[in-house]
């Protein structure tokens, strides 16, 4: 069984009419699995409140994000919304929207810790691209980073991997984590690409940071040969306690923001992969803009966690 944590207060951070990042990307995927031949076997859970999480979800996100950020962030919203950059809007909800897209990915830690089963983080808005003193690229809070330093303060947990999916690369997410040896970061992305980071060269302080740049056009025959030969033997010899994956789904094909070719049922394959290094394994959502092959690459990844399948 495997843990979907979401909340309809996901759909509360408005974005604009036309702006991709919306709240009905959320309810393409909440539908899809609801249909699925298999929802029977999902653990829908609520992520923790805001307002019951004492110190545990504000030290997390300071963890990564300085206090005067945050506020900042808490400022625009109280004002009734505004930009954190062009393509960033935050709205009157969205403090507390992102505040409990936090909270999720904890809960989706700990969860994984507790079982030793996989939880998904079904959360808006996304984060990877969010810098520790900026949010960016429709990211306000680093969840991957923050979900990753968070981890390594649970008993038994001594390293955390994070792989990032998503099409962009997860320059926030890098920036963040590429000075600790206890963690390691691993991005395929569509290069040149939004926002112009991860070339093959970085490779992080400790060694600790493998990027793939992919070309426009690259279908899941570019992607596995990297999988089998590169990534997992850098998962496999960490040996990571968690495994957190950055799931974006804007590779797909159909995806307006890039050009990967992708398509839906893959993403099951890269699950498998997951998979063969360990079965602590978190995924959180980052991007994926049409609705359609969002809905059915969730559907695909959830799919192939079932033992079995």
């Amino acid at each position: 069984m495997i843990s979907i944590i979401y909340s309809n207060q996901f759909l509360d951070h408005q974005t604009g009419t036309y702006h991709p990042e919306s709240p009905g990307r959320l309810t393409a995927i909440t539908q899809a699995l609801h249909a699925a031949p298999w929802a029977n076997r999902l653990d829908w859970r609520s992520p923790t409140p805001i307002d019951q999480q004492g110190d545990r979800l504000m030290a997390a996100i300071q963890a990564v994000h300085p206090s005067r950020y945050v506020e900042a962030v808490r400022e625009i919203a109280n004002a009734g919304g505004g930009h954190i950059d062009p393509d960033t809007p935050v709205s009157a909800a969205s403090y507390d929207v992102a505040m409990l897209a936090v909270s999720a990915w904890l809960d989706g830690v700990d969860r994984v810790l507790e079982t030793n089963e996989l939880a998904f983080a079904l959360t808006r808005p996304p984060g990877h691209h969010a810098l520790p003193t900026q949010g960016m690229g429709f990211c306000i809070f680093s969840n991957a980073a923050i979900a990753a330093h968070y981890a390594l303060k649970q008993p038994g947990v001594e390293r955390v991997a994070i792989l990032d999916w998503d099409v962009h690369h997860g320059n926030g997410t890098q920036a963040i984590v590429e000075k600790n040896p206890q963690i390691i970061f691993c991005s395929l992305h569509e290069f040149p690409q939004y926002p112009g980071t991860g070339t093959a060269e970085e490779r992080g302080k400790f060694n600790n940071v493998l990027n793939f740049p992919m070309m426009a056009g690259s279908t899941l025959a570019d992607y596995q040969p990297l999988f089998e030969a590169r990534i997992l033997p850098f998962l496999q010899q960490f040996q990571p306690d968690l495994l957190i994956v950055s799931a974006g789904y804007d590779a797909n094909s159909a995806d307006p923001l890039a050009s990967i070719s992708l398509r839906p049922d893959d993403y099951g394959v890269l699950t498998r992969y997951c998979l063969q290094v360990t079965r602590r394994v978190l995924f959180g959502l980052e991007g994926g803009y049409d609705f359609a092959a969002l809905a059915e690459s969730v559907v695909a990844t959830v799919a192939a966690t079932f033992r079995g399948d």
